[in-house]
């Protein structure tokens, strides 16, 4: 039923907001000390639609979620959120996680591996937690 309700047309964002932290507490992916990133308010942020469309795909219950620039255009206290949930998500154990991401920093916290491409080539991967040692933060700076 709530998935049902989540994705008819016509609801107004705050309310497929209620109902995709409903999901969120359903999926156990809710932080006790600090909300869930889904419990914002579509106008209380930048990025709402990125949100939901992160809630959208763990309500499928996927064991592969990726993320294509999750923190693109998100204010940094809800990209701090993300992170706590993603962390949350990856500690279950119950998916794989591949995180696409231009934010170096974002990217170095969440990590358990990494790879780097450019131009359609990798030219560096390795473990996450080598990543400063490895100079990532220079191959990746614009």
């Amino acid at each position: 039923m709530v998935n049902y309700l989540a994705n008819r047309p016509g609801l107004p964002d705050e309310t497929e907001l209620r109902i995709f932290h409903f999901q969120a507490q359903a999926l156990g992916i809710e932080d006790a000390g600090h909300g869930c990133f889904l419990a914002h308010g579509g106008g209380d942020l930048s990025g709402g639609q990125q949100q939901l469309a992160i809630a959208r795909a763990l309500a499928g219950g996927p064991k592969l979620l990726i993320l294509d620039e999750p923190t693109e255009g998100i204010q940094p206290s809800i990209i701090k959120d993300i992170g706590r949930v993603i962390r949350m998500l990856a500690d279950r154990g119950d998916m794989a996680i591949l995180l696409v991401e231009q934010y170096y920093d974002f990217a170095e916290e969440l990590a358990d591996d990494y790879l780097v491409m450019e131009r359609g080539e990798v030219i560096a991967s390795g473990l996450g937690q080598n990543m400063q040692a490895d100079g990532v933060r220079r191959m990746v700076a614009i």
